[in-house]
């Protein structure tokens, strides 16, 4: 069953002439974690690396390709976790960086902290030679309409969010049975200038424990922190439920307790995997056994050789 990696790119109302770019993403990026799994690669360096191809990809909602906040602006959430040793690290409503999902292990790996938010991130980013981009790079035509759209008076918020592309993550566990999660984003829509999601939340955007497994949401952010919903499902795993049902009773007490839709890529020690959602879609993929499951709409899971197109 090992090595496993399982991503999404998002839960949401995803149009249709972005439906399947969205999907080729998810698959590109499980490939690419399964492969570095293949070579003997760790949990920690497959989740973050098929993250960071969702993030130079404009078709979702992390890096290049985030949406707005009220201003216009890109600021984004990334975190990460070690299954093996509880350490994570975390950025918050950090700007001009390509990849903050790689800044966040560096928050892990080089600081006592778990997480550096805004012009502190900024600074570390350049303390470890990150370079930064032009903001310009991370803003795409879609971005910008649908940020324009949202300031109209009579905008519709429900419907403007319907329009964006997800929050990205992925869980993995490698040969050696280590666990990872990672988590990036963009956030909501015309949010307030330095609203901060569930992304870089221990608990509520990614867990990863190697007693029980792990866990990457996508949704709501306020409702995710709300029911801490990565942990919540974290729970029900310990109880004994299967990493299918712990996702479907923690996204259903949030839809009943908060009133909030999302989804959850999940994945257990034995590397058993679910990918469940309770909106309308969420694209993901997971690479297992040479073989890549992927779907977009509830009871799809399409199979094709994990090496096509590597």
């Amino acid at each position: 069953m090992l090595p496993v990696v399982v991503v999404h790119g998002g839960a949401g109302h995803i149009p249709k002439e972005r439906a399947e770019l969205s999907t080729i993403g998810v698959k590109e990026a499980a490939r690419t974690g399964y492969a570095i799994l293949q070579k003997g690669g760790s949990a920690m360096d497959a989740v973050v690396e098929a993250v960071a191809l969702m993030e130079i990809n404009p078709r979702f909602n992390a890096g290049r390709g985030s949406v707005l906040n009220v201003k216009g602006e890109v600021e984004m959430d990334a975190m990460v976790m070690d299954g093996r040793t509880l350490d994570s690290g975390a950025v918050s409503a950090v700007r001009r960086i390509a990849n903050p999902v790689q800044l966040a292990r560096l928050v892990m790996e080089k600081t006592k902290h778990l997480c550096l938010t805004a012009e502190g991130a900024s600074k570390f980013a350049r303390s470890m030679g990150v370079p930064e981009v032009p903001e310009e790079s991370l803003i795409t035509d879609y971005a910008k309409m649908r940020w324009k759209k949202n300031l109209q008076p009579d905008a519709n918020p429900v419907e403007c969010q319907m329009g964006k592309m997800g929050t990205v993550g992925a869980v993995s566990v490698d040969k050696d049975g280590n666990i990872a999660c990672a988590t990036s984003t963009g956030g909501m829509i015309n949010k307030m200038e330095g609203r901060v999601g569930d992304t870089p939340c221990v608990g509520c955007g990614g867990y990863a424990d190697n007693n029980i497994g792990a866990v990457s949401p996508t949704g709501h952010g306020e409702a995710i922190m709300k029911v801490t919903l990565s942990r919540l499902v974290l729970f029900h795993m310990e109880q004994g439920k299967t990493p299918e049902e712990a996702s479907d009773l923690a996204l259903m007490y949030m839809k009943e307790r908060v009133d909030g839709l999302g989804g959850v890529v999940v994945v257990d020690a034995k590397g058993t995997w679910a990918a469940r959602f309770s909106s309308l879609q969420m694209s993901w993929a997971a690479a297992q056994q040479g073989e890549l499951h992927y779907g977009l709409y509830h009871g799809e899971n399409f199979v094709e050789p994990v090496q096509e197109n590597i």
